[in-house]
């Protein structure tokens, strides 16, 4: 509905009330209603949705439309990296929000900073997506009012075409609510507690959840050692309990991410059920660290697997956990990454220990031989060195191309003595198009870095009391906080309209016309900013 036309509706309603509406202003309730398009998390879980959905076609269509995110532990964090999206590129078309479960755990958890173990508080994680989303909504409100007001000064000066130009711009206007991929970590228990947790994220707003294939009670961070997977039919029955939640709400078309932490898993909790010979189960079995045993030497509560005609005996470890054989996490992931898919997952995740396209795209390809249309997200995860690694990479590339490496030293190309050489650069250029380059090979729709506002938020702080506890003084917040805010058009440097005192007064004049006492007069000293 255009803006007239929620004037012209409010009017009616108006009026039909006799006179006794007659203080309402009409085209206040419509601009109030457009800075209010969301009503629920639900009406954003459906509406976002239906963004992935067509962004994952295009993709199909072109890996040149991958998508992107950065993982945001405040709504204040998210609401101004689309402010600035928007900003910079006109449109937050293919641009996410990425929840991380490790930035709730070490930030948001009433317990205290928390390793990423799934011990923080279920329900902090469908806060943070209310939270996330009240702040995008409220970035809506602040510039359509903004907006609005421009519209007034318009028609005041009685400029015809500019107030024309934005009535067409409030008409068009695109919101800063953007899909959500939600970190649900290991589901938080068994299936039913998968459900309960899923139900609370999608009515806070979330339309795409991510799940793990590691057991609840040993969950790990995915870039740490220890991670024990659960048997696939354990795993799935947490995907159909995020599934039946989507469909309970309404979100017919909602997201499931499976992600496989099979690569660096070397453990299971479970030996699989097994119906009949090449079952997922026994295909699951088939890759634990067996020993053949003769009956007569089985000890007392020995596991047997029987299997072609031979008794085996999985290893197992004192803390009463099965290993898998070494070298078998590639095959266990593509395993995983099938099984997901053919059983409603819609995107996958691989949790890998390096950022290395062709270790991607070597898993990717086998996937694809199966389910031809398979995508990934993927973590461009802080936890790797990236400097590190693609320096490495091209070392490596150098060395097989029988190139000259004697000046550089592969252990420590860390070192600042490498920043501009050509080996460097070479890195630098491989790190700047990984996103580009690991789409178009390697499957990946959705790139995100899950910890990014964490890392920039320490470093920040960090220059700035390095600064002004220290010979620069409050010029250590001037110089580098203040008058870069300014001079880079950071919206937040007006910091009492960012918090929504701008919005009160419009309200204010709404309630009480000429009789509001408003904020933005001429002492407010947020009038130094106005230039």
């Amino acid at each position: 509905m255009s803006y007239q036309d929620h004037i012209s509706k409010t009017q009616a309603l108006i009026s039909s009330h006799n006179g006794t509406w007659d203080g309402i202003n009409a085209e206040s309730v419509a601009r109030m209603r457009l800075q209010n398009r969301f009503k629920t998390g639900l009406d954003i879980a459906k509406y976002t949705a239906g963004i992935m959905r067509r962004d994952m076609a295009a993709y199909d269509a072109d890996p040149a439309n991958y998508t992107q995110s950065l993982g945001c532990w405040h709504g204040f964090i998210g609401q101004q990296k689309m402010i600035s999206i928007k900003k910079h590129f006109g449109s937050t078309e293919r641009r996410y929000l990425y929840l991380s479960g490790w930035m709730v755990a070490a930030l948001r958890s009433d317990f205290g900073p928390l390793p990423d173990q799934s011990m923080h508080e279920k329900t902090s994680v469908p806060a943070l997506i209310e939270e996330l989303y009240t702040f995008l909504r409220q970035a809506d409100a602040r510039e359509l009012g903004m907006m609005f007001r421009d519209l007034d000064a318009a028609r005041a000066a009685g400029d015809q075409i500019k107030a024309k130009q934005l009535m067409a711009a409030i008409d068009g206007y695109q919101t800063h609510v953007v899909p959500i991929i939600a970190d649900i970590d290991a589901g938080f228990g068994n299936a039913e507690a998968t459900y309960l947790l899923a139900k609370k994220m999608i009515e806070a707003g979330a339309c795409a959840l991510q799940i793990e294939n590691q057991v609840s009670d040993e969950k790990q961070c995915g870039h740490q050692d220890g991670k024990v997977t659960v048997p696939h039919e354990d795993f799935l029955a947490k995907v159909r309990a995020c599934r039946y939640a989507f469909l309970e709400l309404g979100v017919e078309d909602g997201i499931i991410v499976t992600r496989t932490d099979s690569l660096g898993a070397g453990l299971t909790k479970q030996i699989a059920v097994s119906n009949a010979p090449g079952d997922i189960g026994d295909q699951y079995n088939s890759f634990l660290d067996c020993e053949e045993i003769d009956p007569a030497t089985a000890r007392n509560g020995d596991v047997i697997l029987n299997r072609d005609g031979k008794l085996l005996r999985p290893k197992r470890l004192p803390s009463n956990l099965f290993q898998f054989r070494e070298g078998t996490g590639a095959d266990r992931c593509v395993l995983d990454c099938i099984t997901s898919l053919q059983h409603g997952a819609d995107l996958l995740w691989i949790e890998t220990e390096k950022p290395h396209i062709e270790q991607i795209a070597g898993m990717v390809d086998r996937i694809r031989e199966v389910v031809p249309n398979a995508k990934l997200v993927y973590n461009n995860s802080p936890s790797f060195n990236w400097t590190l690694n693609f320096r490495q990479q091209v070392y490596d590339a150098w060395v097989a191309a029988g190139k000259d490496v004697s000046a550089y030293d592969r252990a420590r190309l860390m070192s600042v003595d490498y920043d501009g050489t050509d080996l460097g650069n070479e890195a630098d250029e491989r790190i700047r198009t990984f996103q580009r380059d690991a789409a178009k090979r390697a499957g990946i729709f959705h790139h995100l870095i899950t910890l990014p506002t964490y890392h920039t938020a320490a470093l920040s702080t960090d220059n700035l009391a390095k600064e002004y506890f220290g010979e620069a003084g409050m010029l250590g917040y001037v110089k580098n906080v203040q008058r870069a805010e300014i001079r880079q058009g950071i919206a937040c440097v007006k910091h009492q309209n960012m918090s929504g005192s701008d919005i009160g007064d419009d309200h204010k004049e709404y309630f009480a016309g000429e009789a509001a006492l408003k904020a933005g007069g001429a002492h407010n000293t947020m009038n130094q900013f106005a230039a």
